[in-house]
């Protein structure tokens, strides 16, 4: 029989929900042999059915007696609830019982309290009252024979003790002693006032000085108002005399007697000082407030006068130089006033702020009236700085009387900014608005002269009679650049000072960095004159390139001679320059200028070589080498020979003699056979231009019959696809097509020091066979003035001009100027350039020599260090 008990009854289980008898049955009796069990199953399910029966009925019964249990603490809860209820309402009645005996038993006490503090008050009450009226009738009595010291105390009291009836105004006898004590206040300050009257009136100032410093005390004591009545009245009567004299319509009040004015004040205030002082408290600070009438009154006198010289019908007839004269004695005036009351609680008028946030004082307490008409003052400093140029002109870049320095500077350069501050300050006292940023214009514009006519002009030829034009000294080029660079650093300090002192709304308009890139383009040109005196020593040289035989050559030996010399005379120039430089960006603006230059004239030296054998190409490319070599230790020639080269020269040495191996390598293959020539030419110097390759071509000597199939080939494979992406003409002949269009322009424009590379901001690849002298300063001028874009672009309407297979000159087409690198670009003017035009190349170089050097040194002026470790 299956199990009727489990934890998860079988289906056919008797205690499972889902049993079906007759499964069951047929399960148990599934074959006919099994029904002789029927007996024994009968009995099983009787017993099991008795079994239910009886557990039945233990769980009904069990039930049962629980429900009466359950029921039982049910009704004993509630009668305790019930007996709780009852316990809480009769302690809130004893509570309520316990509340009235005690408010009963203090009823008493708190009636007594309150008399107690009603006595009280009426006391107090009563004690004033009797003080207030005991004192009323005491300073009564010592006003009338003015005792003013008892009496200021005597009023302090009364006045306190007023303040504690104010809520007792309602009753008649408070009111009548109220009214009694203000007729009283305003008896005394009429009677204070009288006496002061009366005693200025008699000059009796010295006989009863002592009773009107007590009366000042009484006169604190009544409040500001009183205090202001005699101030004011103090102030009108010291200045009623000024006012009288110095009467706008008087010919006293003139601008003229400006002097007298100040000169009476002064006179004032040592009477006052002398006099009148220990008559006032100190708090009152009498002088002051008469310092500032003064001003006020005297501001308001200018303002008509300047007025009325302005509406006269003849027009504006203000005199410069007494406007100037006035203005300059009021300032110094002020900053008497200034310093006079520096110890008072005024803040400091050194610190300019916006109109909203400047404290009071009197820096502009009487020059406010010339502001309006301070462009005549601007004019002035413009006229005063007009005549310094001219004469810094003419003076000497350094005093003869002291020793060259490499750190030293032209004097006029700080006496310029000198100038320049000391203007600053005073203008930035009387309007720091409109009239700063007109003054800011008149600095950049005698910057501007500064650079171009004095500058430039210790840089260029200086004729004198019929003598030919001198060479600048060294030392002079040195304190150019010196100076230039001293120029830069300082307008761009003066361009943050000017802005700082100006007004928020007008900060936008002060600027000058165009100046400062001026000074910047002046320094990139006593750069270029310092490489150029170098280049004229190592001229010797290369003509003895020129006339070795290099088609003659059978084998490659050592260096050639004329490299031994250059470097000889190379180290020696660079040498002398670099030990005069103090500031390491300009010693590696002049080496990476001078490697450059000299990369570029081997260049052109190159081809008026011609013919140049295979060999002689070899022998070309080891003397290139030993040149590179040498170049690296230019930048260290005066440090101790242990001293390695930074790094970032090095490879920039390298990569600027480098663009001689291409021309070099390709000049080494043999015409024959043909197609190595070819295509030596277009992987090397990798071009379309006919004219180029012809140029090669004669460079190694053929014949003109033996050029033509060569050219043949070389248009051939120009045309393949690989060649199709090939630039016009190649940026490493750059320096020759420059050189070419130097000969065509003259000596003057080809000298001068606007000729940029494109490895650098100056470059001298364009320099002439021959160095003339006497036009080495005019080069300088005429090359500033006609400008040179380094980046090869149009400068000021000059156009790059390029070569046609024809030989003629002509823009550069659209092709030329994606794939060229930079390269120079000239524009011989037809007429003279003004000075706008030359003011505005100095920019044009200043921006690209800050640029250029800024990859090796940071931002122009930076450290030392950074130039070392910066790259080419």
């Amino acid at each position: 029989m299956p199990q009727l008990n489990g934890t998860t009854p079988h289906p056919n289980s008797l205690d499972s929900a889902e049993y079906n008898p007759i499964e069951h049955l047929n399960a148990i009796f599934s074959h006919p042999s099994t029904l002789s069990s029927i007996s024994k199953t009968s009995s099983a399910l009787d017993s099991y059915q008795g079994d239910l029966d009886r557990e039945i009925a233990a769980l009904v019964q069990h039930q049962s007696a629980s429900d009466v249990e359950s029921v039982r603490s049910i009704r004993a809860a509630k009668d305790d609830l019930a007996g709780l209820f009852y316990k809480v309402e009769d302690v809130r009645t004893r509570a309520l019982q316990t509340e009235e005996a005690i408010t009963e038993m203090t009823a008493d006490i708190k009636r007594l309290d309150n008399t107690k503090r009603n006595l009280t008050l009426s006391m107090t009450a009563l004690k004033r009252l009797q003080m207030l009226t005991t004192a009323y009738e005491q300073l009564r009595g010592l006003s009338g024979s003015r005792q003013y010291k008892d009496c200021a105390q005597l009023l302090q009291a009364v006045i306190q003790l007023m303040t504690h009836f104010k809520s007792y105004r309602s009753i008649d006898q408070i009111a009548t002693l109220g009214r009694s004590v203000s007729d009283l206040q305003r008896e005394l300050l009429e009677q204070i006032c009288e006496d002061f009257e009366v005693t200025f009136a008699k000059a009796e100032v010295a006989q009863r000085r002592g009773m009107l410093a007590e009366a000042c005390l009484v006169m604190d004591a009544l409040g500001d108002n009183a205090r202001s009545r005699l101030i004011t009245w103090y102030c009108n009567t010291q200045l009623r005399e000024y006012r009288q004299v110095f009467r706008s319509t008087e010919e006293a009040g003139s601008l003229d007697n400006i002097s007298r004015r100040y000169a009476w004040f002064r006179r004032m205030l040592k009477t006052y000082d002398d006099e009148h002082a220990v008559m006032f408290p100190a708090h009152w600070r009498m002088n002051e407030m008469l310092a500032n009438a003064f001003c006020e009154g005297t501001r308001e006198d200018f303002r008509n006068i300047l007025s009325k010289s302005v509406r006269r019908a003849e027009g504006p007839s203000l005199d410069v130089d007494l406007l100037l004269s006035c203005l300059q004695e009021t300032l110094e005036f002020e900053h008497t006033l200034e310093r006079r009351f520096s110890n008072t609680s005024r803040a400091s008028m050194d610190t300019l702020s916006s109109d909203s946030e400047r404290a009071p004082g009197f820096s502009q307490a009487i020059s406010e009236a010339f502001e309006p008409y301070l462009s005549v003052w601007v004019e002035a400093q413009d006229k005063k700085l007009s005549i310094m140029i001219p004469q810094y002109r003419q003076q000497p870049p350094k005093p003869p009387d002291e020793e060259f320095s490499s750190q030293m500077v032209i004097p006029s350069s700080i006496e310029l900014f000198s100038f320049y501050r000391m203007t600053l300050a005073q203008c930035a006292k009387l309007s720091p608005g409109a009239k700063l940023v007109e003054l800011s214009k008149v600095f950049a514009k005698y910057l501007d002269q500064y650079a171009q006519q004095v500058l430039l002009f210790y840089i260029s030829e200086r004729p004198s009679g019929q003598t030919p034009s001198r060479t600048p000294q060294l030392e002079d080029t040195i304190l150019v650049l010196n100076t230039a660079d001293y120029c830069f650093t300082t307008c761009t300090q003066l361009e943050e000072k000017i802005r700082s002192r100006t007004d928020e709304s007008f900060r936008a308009s002060v600027d000058l960095q165009s100046q400062a890139d001026a000074f910047m383009g002046i320094a990139s040109a006593t750069v270029r004159a310092l490489v150029r005196r170098a280049e004229v020593d190592i001229e010797p040289t290369w003509r003895e390139m020129r006339n070795t035989g290099w088609s003659k050559m059978e084998s490659v030996g050592d260096q050639s001679s004329w490299v031994s010399e250059m470097l000889k005379r190379v180290n020696s120039r660079a040498g002398e320059i670099l030990g005069m430089l103090h500031k390491q960006q300009y010693a590696r603006a002049f080496c990476d200028n001078l490697v450059d230059s000299i990369a570029n004239a081997f260049i052109v030296n190159v081809f008026q070589c011609r013919p140049i054998s295979e060999v002689g190409a070899e022998q070309m490319l080891l003397d290139s080498y030993v040149l590179k070599k040498g170049f690296e230790e230019l930048l260290t020639i005066n440090a101790p020979p242990s001293t390695a080269p930074p790094s970032g020269y090095s490879k920039r040495v390298n990569q600027t003699m480098s663009r001689l191996d291409p021309i070099l390598k390709t000049l080494q293959v043999r015409p024959s056979p043909p197609e190595a020539l070819v295509q030596a030419y277009l992987i090397h110097i990798a071009d379309k231009s006919d004219t180029n390759f012809r140029k090669f071509l004669d460079l190694k000597g053929l014949r003109k019959q033996d050029q033509s199939h060569l050219m043949e080939l070389f248009q051939a494979h120009r045309a393949s696809p690989k060649n199709e992406k090939l630039p016009q003409s190649s940026s490493l002949l750059a320096p020759l097509a420059a050189s070419n269009l130097s000969v065509g322009a003259g000596p003057t424009i080809a000298s001068g020091i606007g000729s940029l590379s494109s490895a650098a901001t100056l470059s001298t690849s364009n320099l002439p066979a021959r160095f003339d002298p006497s036009v080495f300063g005019s080069a300088i001028m005429n090359a500033a003035r006609d400008g040179v874009d380094r980046l090869g672009t149009p400068n000021l309407g000059a156009t790059p001009l390029s070569h046609t297979p024809s030989g003629a000159m002509s823009p550069p087409t659209q092709q030329q100027q994606s794939h060229e690198q930079p390269r120079a670009s000239f524009e011989i003017p037809a007429s003279a350039i003004g000075a706008t035009n030359l003011n505005e190349n100095l920019r044009n170089i200043g921006k690209f020599f800050k640029r250029d050097i800024g990859g090796f040194g940071g931002r122009f002026g930076g450290g030392t260090k950074a130039a070392d470790e910066g790259g080419g």
